[in-house]
């Protein structure tokens, strides 16, 4: 027998029932940007400000009487970060942004009681200076396809609000009306590839672990995103908990598990949480547990919380943290299908795989393949940050262009004053440390598994750091070559030594001590780590010096070479001048300068003879007009 007290209908139409009711509907997003601004602060006033006017106000849809009620609920991340405290007024499709606690009685006195919309809290396009009312007016939006980020507008903590969008009839087709055979190949059948960077179709790893004879299985959600700037699945977990659960169960029913793991880096406190609560909402709900949907199939979850390290990503030693174990990755094979978790059969699938799979089970396979590109279905969420206009969580069909994503989503590129310059675009680094650079002539490049490895780049977890011309190169590869060295776990020792002698090179490179061999060097070691590393992190620990390099080569040899960093970043190598148009002769620099390295006479542009310059930097500071550059 189910442990269910109402059917997911039943349940369905008690939320609509109670839905229709209400007059309006205030949504603050609750994601963790916006909370960490103020939101949360901004939901309580706006619950004082409607009650001090004696106004149905409720918070959640329980027994209260909704009857021409405000419900002001919070949401997960609404993606548009930059812009939060975000706040959408329902039925009317009015988003205000930048919301402070002390425009929420404007809001209530101007847009809830008289209809008025103030325009200074909607959106204004920093590019054309249009004003946006609402997410169908604002590029940002308005360009997505938003599927797995599509219910992170509904209230996390609410399972109700989950199975009134249809959430778990996916998984009640797969555990009623489908054996994992058939479940995995429905899968295969949706084309779903792992959204953790490999790319590895999901159903194909759900097969292998099926065939693998065990009475006992395990099913694994990786929620150890540690990539730097990804916050992806992180905003998944915090705002639609439920559809990583639901996928869970479909995996655990394709496999033939019982049991899984969620593994969430305790820095995300606020994922953790609503994990944890939307596993007790579901037990409670009779959608975990034992005899689901009124068959034998039984399913229950553990949340975990790991201790930050990067390589815990990998599944070895994701599987050897939960085991108590130090987080160091094994030698494969065997798999996890045929011994993971405790020596049993194991899947692990990442948080944003398993988002997606519940609507293939409800809508079906042929339905998923129509978003997305043959070999690449479906959809995936970046996080868009660095000089770009429009920074935040987005999602778009495979095979959408970086020019697409850069100039109209994320609305063109900026400088480093802020300011938009279409033409002051240089790069951009996907897929984090394990990832590549995309350069100009790769704009038009669909974005999708495939086309990213034909030029060395990868999807990876889903950062996009988009560079101005401004960028130095060689600095972002040694950031990138920084982080995984410190994540290394050190067993073996390509990559425990290797991305240590790369860290070297690139600071022999940057601080002007490299010559010819530095480069040849460089690249040498960076293929040895790649070939011979244990885990995926030291096979993918050299990409972003690889691709820098085969893409950048001029300006890795302008270090080397010319001694001369091209952007100026790196102080060692930047040519110090005195920008002719600012100087105006007063010939403080000259006075300070220790070395005698600047001449001119009064009244007129000085000059700095570079080869004596020793960069001591008295000469800027003496200056009170900012000409001096390159210091």
């Amino acid at each position: 027998m189910s442990n269910m007290k109402l059917s997911l209908e039943e349940i369905k139409a008690n939320y609509e029932a109670k839905a229709s009711q209400l007059k309006r509907r205030i949504i603050v997003c609750g994601g963790t940007g916006c909370v960490a601004n103020g939101s949360l602060n901004v939901r309580d006033a706006f619950e004082k400000e409607l009650k001090d006017l004696n106004s149905n106000v409720v918070l959640e849809l329980d027994e209260h009487d909704c009857s021409d009620a405000t419900y002001i609920s919070k949401s997960g991340c609404q993606g548009f970060c930059q812009m939060g405290p975000l706040v959408h007024i329902e039925p009317e499709h009015i988003l205000y942004v930048k919301v402070k606690v002390e425009d929420v009685r404007e809001i209530v006195e101007k847009t809830i009681l008289k209809g008025e919309i103030i325009e200074r809290l909607l959106y204004h396009n920093p590019k054309t200076g249009e004003v946006g009312k609402g997410n169908a007016e604002i590029p940002f939006y308005n360009r997505q396809k938003r599927v797995v980020l599509a219910n992170c507008m509904i209230e996390p903590s609410s399972v109700e609000e989950y199975i009134a969008k249809g959430g778990y009839f996916g998984a009640r087709n797969a555990v009623t009306k489908m054996t994992p055979a058939e479940v995995c190949q429905t899968a295969i059948d949706a084309g779903l590839r792992g959204r953790g960077g490999g790319g590895f179709p999901t159903g194909l790893k759900w097969k292998f672990t099926l065939a693998s004879q065990n009475d006992k299985k395990y099913v694994i959600c990786n929620g150890d995103e540690g990539d730097p700037g990804a916050f992806m699945d992180r905003s998944v977990m915090e705002g639609n908990p439920h559809s990583v659960i639901e996928g869970m169960m479909i995996a655990a029913k394709a496999i033939g598990a019982d049991e899984g793991y969620v593994y969430v880096r305790a820095e995300y406190p606020l994922a953790v949480e609503r994990m944890r609560n939307a596993c007790k909402d579901a037990e409670v709900a009779g959608l975990l547990g034992d005899n689901l949907f009124g068959t034998d199939f039984s399913f229950r979850l553990n949340i975990m919380e790991g201790a930050g390290a990067f390589v815990c990503g990998e599944e070895t030693a994701l599987i050897a943290s939960i085991e108590g174990k130090r987080g160091m990755p094994n030698p494969k094979p065997p798999f996890p299908a045929q011994k993971g978790l405790w020596g049993k059969p194991t899947v692990i699938n990442n948080v944003e795989t398993l988002a997606s799979v519940p609507g293939i089970f409800l809508n079906g396979a042929e339905n998923y393949r129509s978003v997305g590109t043959e070999k690449s279905p479906g959809t995936k969420t970046f996080a868009l940050t660095g000089h770009v206009a429009n920074t935040g969580l987005i999602e778009v069909p495979f095979g959408t262009t970086l020019r697409e994503i850069v100039y109209n989503i994320g609305g063109g590129v900026t400088n480093n004053a802020g300011q938009i310059t279409n033409d002051n675009f240089k790069a951009v680094q996907i897929g984090g440390p394990s990832g590549g650079c995309l350069t100009p002539d790769m704009l038009d490049l669909p974005l999708d598994f495939d086309s990213l490895k034909s030029v060395g780049a990868m999807v990876g977890s889903g950062g996009l750091v988009v560079m101005n011309n401004q960028t130095c190169i060689v600095k972002i590869a040694r950031f990138f070559m920084q982080f995984t060295q410190n994540e290394s776990c050190g067993k073996c020792v390509p990559c425990r030594e290797g991305t240590k002698q790369m860290l070297a090179l690139l600071d022999d490179i940057i601080e002007g001590r490299a010559d010819r061999k530095t480069l040849e060097l460089l690249e040498e070691t960076a293929k040895a780590v790649q070939m011979a590393s244990l885990c995926g992190l030291g096979k993918t620990a050299p990409n972003p010096v690889l691709s820098t390099l085969r893409y950048f080569r001029d300006e890795y040899e302008a270090h080397v070479l010319k001694k001369v960093c091209p952007t100026g970043e790196c102080k060692a190598l930047a040519r110090p001048e005195i920008d002719p148009e600012k100087c105006k002769g007063c010939t403080a620099c000259a006075r300070k300068c220790p070395v005698g390295a600047i001449s001119g006479t009064v009244k007129q542009p000085h000059v700095i003879d570079a080869d004596k310059c020793i960069k001591c930097g008295a000469c800027k500071a003496a200056c009170k007009f900012n000409a001096i550059i390159g210091l």
